[in-house]
């Protein structure tokens, strides 16, 4: 039942493009033990089906920039290499706490940001 929830949370939030990893890595760490390391290969392995959802449905809506595109892949490819390189001489501990302080820091941005909403 925990896997539904947590499946069916970071699928929602994933869809939004908000980031399932976001809810699904502290889910699986916090509520079923689950290695870090283990964890975010999870996230990568549920990330393609989830996102290919939600890319559809945003392309049939031009939600869209065309532009950008390409070098957000090129720059993500170049930087998922190098973080995988690194992820594996860093501990689980050590992962789970800098994932942590991640998503700390993005709150406060988010709470103290005054981005004006298009």
């Amino acid at each position: 039942m925990k896997l539904f929830i947590i499946g069916l949370l970071a699928g929602v939030i994933g869809g939004m493009g908000i980031g399932g990893g976001t809810i699904l890595i502290p889910g699986l760490t916090i509520f079923t033990g689950t290695e870090q390391h283990l964890a975010q290969s999870v996230n990568l392995l549920s990330f393609i089906p989830t996102a290919s959802v939600a890319l559809l449905y945003h392309l049939k809506h031009k939600n869209i920039k065309t532009k950008i595109i390409l070098y957000i892949i090129i720059t993500g490819l170049i930087g998922s290499f190098i973080g995988s390189f690194a992820s594996i001489y860093i501990s689980s501990n050590i992962l789970k706490k800098m994932f942590a302080l991640f998503l700390l820091l993005m709150g406060i941005y988010e709470i103290v940001s005054k981005q004006k909403i298009k």
